[in-house]
Order: structure tokens, then C-alpha cells, then sequence
């Protein structure tokens, strides 16, 4: 498996023991590790790297997150986690977010997640980047396209 994030079907992760309790069962908390990476992951394919943002006094922070899970994860489970931004602002973007299990296509967790944009020196808010602003409408226009 690779952590290179598929626009079609998502970023593949393989379920390790330290992703699990005693039983083999994924940890509530390790899913949102996953939904951190797909996030990133989405931004990196689209050829935005947030190093350079951090050079600009950017960063990215959770501001607010709902999260249902539906099935548990198991130890060497195969899953696909996405990100798809649904909406944006000046300072904000809204992702929806899926882990799903290889084999079945079960949906284990899905989550509404809004990431701001903050000032790296004193967080506070802060307008999205040119470059971000600009993917996300490309992402906007595509998925309108496709609809």
C-alpha cells in the first residue's frame, strides 16, 4: 500500500497494531489521523505543498468537527479514506470525508470536518491562500462538471 491520495477513489491505509486496543479493534481517535493524512494528501496531489505555506506564516488548523462511525476497523483491515471539500470561505474550507473498507466498500466513519486558515505566529484567521482558493474552485468547477 502507498500513502499517494487517489482523486478517484481515495488515500490507501493498511490497519497496523498500534492503530488498535487489546482487542484489534481501531481506535476512535486513529481515524481522524487518517482523515488528517487524506486531507493532506488531497492538497500535495493537487500540487500545493503546505512547507511553503509554513514559510508564509500559513497553517491550517481544525476549527470544527462531526464525526459518525458507523463499523469498526479492524487490525489488518484494508481502507480508503477521502476528503472532498463540499464549500469555502475566505478564511475556511468544509470537507466531507469517508473511511471505507476495501473489500466491501462498508462505510465505517464519515465526518464533516472545517479546517481555518490561521496566521502560523499568532493564530488567528486569516484569508486562504491565492493557490488554495484557486484549487478549490478548480475542485469546485470539476465536481459541478461531473454532477
Amino acid at each position: 500500500m502507498t500513502d499517494r491520495y487517489e482523486p478517484s477513489s481515495g488515500l490507501p491505509v493498511r490497519v497496523y497494531i498500534e492503530d488498535t486496543d487489546a482487542g484489534g479493534i481501531v481506535y476512535h481517535a486513529k481515524y481522524l489521523h487518517y482523515m488528517e493524512r487524506a486531507r493532506t494528501e488531497w492538497v500535495r496531489s493537487r500540487g500545493v505543498g503546505l512547507r511553503a505555506g509554513l514559510a508564509d506564516n500559513v497553517s491550517y488548523v481544525v476549527q470544527r468537527l462531526s464525526i459518525h462511525y458507523g463499523a469498526p476497523a479492524k487490525l489488518d483491515d484494508e481502507l480508503r479514506v477521502t476528503a472532498e471539500p463540499v464549500a469555502f470561505g475566505r478564511v475556511w474550507m468544509d470537507f466531507r470525508q469517508l473511511v471505507v473498507r476495501v473489500p466491501d466498500e462498508a462505510v465505517l466513519a464519515s465526518a464533516d470536518v472545517r479546517v481555518a486558515c490561521i496566521a502560523l505566529d499568532s493564530g488567528r484567521p486569516r484569508r486562504l491562500p491565492a493557490n488554495m482558493l484557486k484549487l478549490l474552485e478548480n475542485d469546485r468547477k470539476t465536481n459541478s462538471q461531473v454532477e
